[in-house]
């Protein structure tokens, strides 16, 4: 995500969105961006959530997201788009996906509300 398509994509009012403002040279960063590039390549198939980044250094940050140190990392659900929460949880991939599968406006399809993967019906499978 760039300040150009903020708007399309963070704002977008069909879907859920979890956002991460990183830095490029901070080590935390460095180290929550294979496990983000994992959770979103988990939930791709999802069709109401998005997983997008922001290198918060290069681009100006809406005032409704308090960025003050990096990574930081908000929820905007459809529909609340004009008070996104912070997220606050763990930061690993079993983290995220928990949070979101509790969290998410219309649920997940791949995963419980605990965040447990579901199973395949035999008729899915075929």
């Amino acid at each position: 995500v760039v300040g150009k398509n903020f708007e399309e994509i963070v704002n977008n009012e069909e879907k859920d969105v979890l956002i991460e403002f990183y830095a490029p040279w901070c080590g935390h960063c460095k180290t929550l961006a294979p496990k983000y590039d994992e959770l979103a390549e988990k939930l791709s198939g999802e069709t109401g959530i998005t997983i997008a980044k922001m290198d918060a250094t290069a681009n100006d940050v809406p005032s409704a997201y308090d960025v003050k140190g990096f990574p930081t990392i908000y929820y905007a659900p459809k529909g609340k788009k004009d008070s996104p929460r912070k997220y606050e949880g763990g930061r690993e991939v079993k983290d995220f996906i928990k949070f979101l599968a509790k969290e998410a406006t219309d649920g997940l399809s791949g995963y419980d509300k605990d965040g447990k993967k579901k199973k395949k019906s035999k008729k899915e499978e075929l």
